[in-house]
């Protein structure tokens, strides 16, 4: 019976070995968990360099967002679009002042707006338009948000609002327009954007003097 025995039976280690390829062949030990040793290994330092390249990736910036902040492209807001070739935005009073003074004898249309009114927003491509189409009016624009003060002097108190100056003559209109009523605004500047007449230059106080010496003689003729 030894004998038999001793010829059919393996050694435990022997069949570890066999059981687990990633045991060392050189292995003694009867324990299992040896052959799992290496494989723990493997597990643990897979995930550090897992832990490390999602730490490089989260520092190094990917292509898409190197693309998208090449093809990145700043926002327009409504209220700036051809703001700079039909109106000249005004930021202060003294702005104001100095618009209407260098304007001279032209004709010089204020629109008052807010960013957040609807009624303005309609109405500004129309203005746009309308500007392009009189070069020689003047279009200027004031934010309420940022001249209150300017336009509670004013008494703006709807919006938009319209204010029309010209020369010498300084506030002629003012009057609140929307987009339903732009025949309004249009009739306004076809009414204010005459020509001026102009008198010639003045007759001199000697040549007064003598048409009245002359007519005197002819009279007594």
């Amino acid at each position: 019976m030894a004998m038999m025995g001793s010829a059919t039976c393996t050694p435990i280690s022997s069949q570890i070995v066999s059981f687990c390829p990633l045991a060392p062949s050189s292995s003694s030990s009867p324990y299992f968990p040896t052959c799992f040793l290496p494989r723990r290994q493997l597990l643990l330092r897979s995930r550090v360099l897992v832990k490390r390249l999602t730490r490089e990736q989260r520092q190094r910036p990917s292509s898409s967002s190197l693309q998208a902040s090449v093809l990145r492209v700043p926002v327009v807001r409504w209220w700036q679009r051809d703001g700079g070739t039909c109106f000249k935005d005004i930021h202060s009073t003294e702005e104001f002042v100095d618009a209407l003074a260098n304007a001279g004898d032209k004709l010089v249309i204020v629109d008052f707006y807010a960013t957040w009114c609807g009624s303005c927003r309609a109405l500004y491509p129309k203005l746009c338009k309308l500007a392009a189409a009189h070069k020689d009016v003047v279009f200027l624009k004031v934010n309420f948000a940022e001249n209150k003060s300017m336009c509670k002097s004013l008494n703006i108190k709807v919006l938009p609002f319209f204010h029309f100056y010209r020369g010498a003559e300084g506030h002629i209109d003012g009057f609140s327009c929307s987009l339903s009523k732009l025949q309004k605004l249009k009739d306004a500047i076809a009414q204010h954007n005459t020509a001026r007449c102009s008198m010639g230059p003045p007759v001199g106080v000697g040549n007064m003097f003598a048409t009245s010496t002359n007519e005197h003689a002819t009279a007594a003729r």
